[in-house]
């Protein structure tokens, strides 16, 4: 089609919230079918990842580049960890703050557009898919909160919804959008044929939040630590988890990767234990209250140990930041009540 010019000989630009998932491209090549030039805004946070644990951007990227239309990464952990912790319109069935998210994401999109002079913000929402955020209702409570009434085009559902500020000046035509709803993919899958999109990830990955283990950790991090940063938070994704009589935390790594992360997360004011035969993970304390914190660490990193068995062994340990200085102690595994205790 050709290109789409507004009232003033402008080209029609649209600025599309691009998750990387299928239905925001969808959504970004319906309205690229329509004339429209296209900007993906990608929002990026301490809690996004993709489906298989990648970088949500990743995807983005790649859903970008197939489309044709370049990409924005918004940097989104300042703006969204106070929402976790706090949410005016509360959580989701986990610690998704899914409404304020979405006004916050609005909004930021909103000052893109106008910095960019686009014409109108594109969504891949879908009415009726997720329970809290894309309800008819709480669309409308999200444009009106957010200050973006009449400028968000959601092509897959469009039909069912009313006419947007693009719909009436003619910058897309009404009857070249959807009116897809509930949660079913086949629509969208259907449709992701007849356009040849074949490269697109599967339903799963998204937002942690909405997974249980992980908005477990998150509600224990914040009632400990309100304070709570983006690093602590991002801590959150590597090793086990251990609160300690004192307040202090402890995280186990997993495996050999996990050792490098960890290790490379460290920060002065943070101690790590590993054994001096390299045979078990690397430990990392946080926020330590004294020397008993020590002790504990050293244990776990026995008890979490290959051949660790019930006797003792020797447990480095050093602070991070703090020149490389090395000391020994011994330690012995926790009881496996002990640690089940302990464990977050």
């Amino acid at each position: 089609m050709a290109e789409r010019l507004d009232e003033n000989g402008r080209p029609v630009t649209a600025v599309a919230l691009m998750s990387g998932g299928l239905d925001s491209r969808l959504a970004a090549r319906v309205v690229l079918e329509h004339g429209v030039r296209v900007v993906g805004l990608n929002f990026v946070s301490v809690f996004c990842h993709g489906p298989s644990g990648e970088s949500s951007t990743s995807e983005a990227a790649k859903a970008c580049r197939a489309l044709g239309i370049p990409l924005e990464v918004v940097a989104f952990s300042d703006e969204l960890i106070p929402l976790v912790k706090e949410p005016p319109h509360g959580h989701g069935k986990h610690m998704n703050p899914c409404i304020d998210c979405r006004i916050a994401q609005f909004r930021l999109a909103e000052r893109r557009m106008e910095e960019l002079g686009a014409h109108f913000l594109v969504t891949g929402e879908v009415v009726g898919q997720r329970p809290m955020s894309q309800r008819r209702d709480t669309l409308h409570l999200i444009e009106r909160e957010a200050g973006v009434r009449g400028i968000v085009l959601r092509p897959l559902s469009a039909a069912l919804l009313p006419p947007t500020v693009a719909e009436q000046k003619g910058w897309v035509d009404r009857d070249g959008l959807y009116g897809f709803s509930g949660r079913s993919r086949k629509p969208q899958i259907e449709l992701a044929a007849r356009l040849g999109l074949t490269d697109y990830p599967d339903a799963a990955g998204g937002c942690l939040l909405t997974y249980d283990g992980f908005a477990r950790k998150v509600r224990e991090l914040i009632e400990h630590k309100p304070g709570a940063t983006e690093r602590d938070f991002e801590l959150l994704k590597v090793g086990r988890h251990y609160r300690l009589p004192s307040g202090a935390k402890v995280i186990v790594s997993r495996d050999e990767h996990e050792n490098d992360r960890l290790a490379s997360m460290a920060q002065q004011g943070d101690v790590l234990f590993e054994r001096n035969d390299t045979l078990g993970p690397v430990v990392m304390l946080c926020d330590s209250r004294g020397q008993d914190d020590g002790n504990l660490a050293a244990a776990l990193c026995v008890s979490h140990s290959k051949l660790s068995g019930a006797s003792s062994s020797q447990v480095r340990y050093y602070a991070a930041g703090g020149g490389g200085h090395v000391e020994r102690t011994e330690a012995r595994p926790l009881e496996k009540a002990r640690l089940s205790a302990l464990r977050i």
